[in-house]
């Protein structure tokens, strides 16, 4: 018996998590829509690669990589040094929709992912509508 979240399996494992964070951070590279997301990152996408990698893995359910190697997430205290408005969030949740919609996983699963994603993302802004 496998002892991963479903989720997580129907990702793929490791190297469906890796792919799906890989097309996320092209996106973010490459699209215009993501200009203002991607400003905050550094110019490589090395480090902001492999530490979604790692969270993505245990957040979907598979191992706990990222609380074995940096402790508990903290997500929102993690990101609030960067300035993170509507723009922002909605520039990262566009790369991830789309990151998504390029990956081959059940639409259940799919639809439980995006809206949890998104609550995910509402949760880091830290600047008020308008700042």
């Amino acid at each position: 018996m496998n002892a991963f979240h479903p989720h997580y399996l129907a990702l793929g494992g490791a190297e469906g998590v890796r792919a799906l964070v890989d097309r996320f951070y092209d996106l973010m590279d490459t699209a215009p829509e993501a200009v203002h997301v991607r400003a905050l990152h550094a110019t490589s996408l090395k480090v902001s690669r492999e530490k979604l990698f790692l969270f993505m893995s245990g957040w979907t359910g598979g191992p706990p990589l990222y609380i074995e190697q940096y402790g508990h997430p903290r997500l929102r205290m993690r990101h609030f040094p960067f300035t993170i408005g509507v723009q922002e969030r909605d520039e990262w949740v566009w790369c991830m929709d789309r990151a998504l919609d390029a990956h081959e996983v059940p639409a259940e699963v799919k639809d439980d992912l995006r809206a949890k994603l998104h609550a995910l993302a509402d949760h880091m802004v830290n600047q008020p509508p308008g700042a």
